[in-house]
C-alpha cells in the first residue's frame, strides 16, 4: 500500500487512499471476486488461524477489494480503523449488537430512520436492553436522560426526514460522562458535510448505499471509530455473524468515492436553490433545509455542518396533495432510496416511517403532506420546472 502524504486533502483522499496494487500494476483497484484463499503450507494455514502469520483467510473475515475500501474511508473520516458490512442496516446492527448486552441501556434521539427506531424500540428489549428515546434537539431531554448511567446513545443528525440536528459535542460530553460511546449515523451529512469524530463522537455509522454509492447501483455499510473499538468488540461480532460486504460491491462503492467530492458538492448546492424555490411557493406550507436561517437550528448547522446537505424537505396540505403533485413528476422519480445521481422523493408517512405508527409520526412531526426530495444532479432549473407543473397542477 502507497504511503500518503498526512497533507492531503480529503477530495484526493477519496481517489488514492488505501490503494494496493498487485504485481500486474493495474491502475484502477483490483477486484478480488474470491471466497477463500490458499496458503503455501499447512504450516502457513495454521498460523494464519492462531494470528502469527498474516495472510487472507476468508473473505467473510477480510478481502483486499473490501481492505481497499475500508481504508478509504477511515482516510477520509479521520477514523483509527472501519469495517464494512452488507447494507447500511446491518452497519447499525452490528454496531449495537457488539458492544450492548442484557441490562445495558441505550438513550436515542427520537428522530430516527424507521428501521434504526424499529432496532430501538423493539428488537433490542427482547434481549433486556432498556431503550430510552428523547427529543434529539432538546438539551433538557439529553440532560435528563444521561443523568443516569447508559452504555450507548444513538443519534441521527441530520435527520431522515425532517432534518432535525442533535448538538454532537453537548450530547457527546453527557453521554461519556453518563458512560455511553455516542454512535452517529451520518448518512445525510455525508463525510464531507460533518465530522462527528471532530464533535466528540465514538463510532460514526453509514449506509454506503446513499452518497458514497451515489447512482443505485449496489448496497453497503460502514462502521468507523478507534482501532481499539473496532478490532476488540466490533471485528468477532462480525466475523461470526456474517455481515459482510461482498468484493463486487466493495469495488463499485471505491469507484463512488472518487467522484463523492464533486457529486455532493453539486446536489448540495441544487438542494440550497431548491430549498429556496419551494419556500417562496404557495403551495407549500413550510421547507426545511440546514443552512436556511428560518431552519429552527441554523446556528448549529453553521457550527458543526459544512453546507445543507443533499435532501429537502416541504410539507403540502395533506396526504392528497402529496400524492397529487408526486404523480405529476415528470423529472423527479419516487422512491424511497436517497443520495442518487438522480433526484428521488419519497412519502414518508406511507413509506420510510410508516411502520413507527401514527402516534411516534406525530410526535415528529412528520404529517401526511410531508415529502423528502433527494435532490440530484440535473440542472436545477429543470428541476424548479419540474416542480413547479406538479405543484401547480400540471
Amino acid at each position: 500500500m502507497s504511503q500518503l502524504p498526512p497533507s492531503l486533502r480529503p477530495a484526493t483522499r477519496l481517489i488514492h487512499g488505501g490503494t494496493v496494487r498487485s504485481n500486474f500494476g493495474e491502475t484502477s483497484e483490483a477486484l478480488f471476486l474470491t471466497s477463500g484463499y490458499v496458503y503455501d503450507s499447512a504450516e502457513q494455514a495454521e498460523g494464519t488461524f492462531n494470528g502469527s502469520v498474516e495472510h487472507y483467510q476468508y473473505s467473510r473475515f477480510a478481502n483486499p477489494t473490501v481492505v481497499m475500501l475500508e481504508t478509504r474511508l477511515a482516510l477520509v473520516e479521520g477514523a483509527e480503523a472501519c469495517r464494512t458490512t452488507a447494507t447500511g442496516m446491518a452497519a447499525v446492527h452490528a454496531c449495537l449488537l457488539s458492544h450492548l448486552k442484557t441490562g445495558d441501556r441505550v438513550v436515542a434521539s427520537r428522530a430516527l430512520f424507521g428501521s434504526c427506531h424499529w432496532i430501538v424500540s423493539t428488537l433490542l428489549p427482547r434481549y433486556g436492553i432498556a431503550a430510552e428515546f428523547v427529543d434529539g434537539a432538546d438539551l433538557a431531554q439529553w440532560r435528563a436522560a444521561l443523568a443516569r448511567p447508559a452504555q450507548l446513545v444513538l443519534v441521527e443528525t441530520p435527520s431522515n426526514p425532517k432534518l432535525e440536528l442533535v448538538d454532537l459535542r453537548a450530547v457527546s460530553e453527557l453521554a461519556h460522562a453518563a458512560g455511553a460511546i455516542v454512535v452517529v449515523d451520518n448518512v445525510f451529512a455525508t463525510p464531507l458535510g460533518q465530522q462527528p469524530l471532530e464533535l466528540g463522537a465514538d463510532v460514526v455509522v453509514y449506509s454506503c448505499t446513499k452518497h458514497i454509492d451515489g447512482q443505485g447501483r449496489v448496497l453497503g455499510g460502514a462502521v468507523l471509530g478507534r482501532k481499539k473499538w473496532v478490532e476488540e468488540t466490533l471485528q468477532p461480532f462480525l466475523r461470526n455473524t456474517g455481515p459482510a460486504l461482498s468484493p463486487f460491491n466493495a469495488w463499485v462503492l471505491l469507484k463512488g468515492l472518487e467522484t463523492l467530492a464533486l457529486r455532493v458538492d453539486a446536489a448540495c448546492r441544487g438542494a440550497a436553490a431548491i430549498a429556496a424555490f419551494l419556500a417562496d411557493r404557495a403551495e407549500v406550507r413550510r421547507v426545511w433545509y440546514p443552512t436556511r436561517a428560518d431552519h429552527p437550528q441554523h446556528a448549529l448547522a453553521a457550527a458543526q455542518m459544512q453546507g445543507g446537505g443533499t435532501v429537502v424537505t416541504f410539507e403540502l396540505a395533506d396526504k392528497d396533495a402529496a400524492f397529487a403533485a408526486m404523480n405529476r413528476f415528470r423529472l423527479i422519480a419516487v422512491s424511497n432510496n436517497l443520495g442518487d445521481s438522480k433526484s428521488l422523493a419519497t412519502h414518508p408517512a406511507t413509506t420510510t416511517h410508516m411502520r413507527i405508527g401514527a402516534e411516534e409520526r406525530a410526535r415528529l412531526g412528520i404529517t401526511d403532506g410531508v415529502i423528502r426530495l433527494s435532490v440530484g444532479l440535473e440542472d436545477p432549473d429543470d428541476l424548479r420546472d419540474d416542480l413547479a407543473q406538479a405543484l401547480s397542477g400540471g
